[in-house]
């Protein structure tokens, strides 16, 4: 069977975080905490205006763009798009560090890095990326991008000072980092899993949320059974029935490869015969 189609959507986020064109500007002002520049063509020449919004001025930490820039200076800004206005934006913060910015634009979606991972916290985990600038962590791999199971902690994948290899979702300049991905160098264990529609299984219980439970069906394989399948009786969440860990019997009602999702149903007697 073949792997699943990306998500067009997501394509379309990582398409409009890649790096845009480099532009010479000359700084003409400033509109309160945005910087006010027009852009200069090879000749030296005044060109269009554009705005440098106060979060693209720099990595650095100011109170405003004042403290790092002054009018008529000459600087190179990244351009990010045109707001409703038809104005060009650009970011000052993605062209900062020449070093860092070389660094970020050889990376291209889907190319395989290595590194060590730096530090592991609830919201992902921050890796040093092999060749980065000194003094710099670039990598970062959110938790959905861990693995295919279910996890309640990203320490159960990882830990500091571990070395890793994972696949480069998107470099991105403006923000300095290199969103990577452990589980896109694994195989996606749904694919076998996708022609089990209508199949019963018994599983533990492997998490409780309000509106209903996820059941682990294998390894690395958890379907979701909705409060309205689990039971007809007028309850408000799920643990005023079953308990974390419980055995549960389920039916396989889809298998969503685009999702990444199986929905169950409960199973009825006759299933279970």
């Amino acid at each position: 069977m073949s792997e699943p189609a990306p998500d067009p959507r997501v394509q379309s986020l990582i398409n409009q975080l890649r790096p845009g064109v480099v532009r010479t500007v000359k700084v003409t002002g400033f509109d309160g905490a945005d910087v006010l520049v027009q852009l200069v063509d090879a000749e030296g020449e005044r060109a269009e205006i554009g705005r440098i919004p106060r979060y693209e001025a720099s990595m650095r930490r100011m109170e405003h763009p004042s403290e790092l820039f002054e009018v008529g200076q000459e600087l190179k800004a990244e351009e990010i798009g045109r707001w409703r206005e038809g104005q060009l934006h650009l970011s000052a913060r993605a062209c900062e560090s020449p070093a860092l910015r070389s660094f970020l634009v050889a990376f291209e979606p889907g190319r395989v890095v290595a590194g060590t991972v730096s530090s592991v916290h609830n919201f992902g985990v921050f890796v040093h990326v092999d060749g980065e600038p000194d003094g710099l962590c670039t990598g970062f791999i959110r938790v959905p991008d861990l693995t295919w199971g279910l996890i309640n902690h990203p320490s159960e994948v990882v830990e500091a000072g571990q070395r890793i290899t994972a696949e480069v979702i998107i470099a991105e300049t403006r923000s300095g980092q290199v969103t990577l991905s452990l589980k896109a160098l694994q195989e996606d264990p749904l694919i076998r899993f996708a022609d089990q529609v209508g199949r019963v299984l018994t599983g533990p219980i492997a998490k409780i949320v309000p509106f209903g439970v996820f059941v682990q069906l294998a390894p690395d394989i958890v379907g979701f059974l909705h409060l309205a399948d689990l039971t007809d009786e007028a309850v408000e969440t799920p643990d005023q029935l079953v308990d974390e860990g419980e055995m549960i019997t389920v039916k396989i009602a889809e298998v969503d490869l685009q999702r990444h999702r199986v929905r169950l149903s409960a199973a009825g007697e006759a299933d279970r015969t």
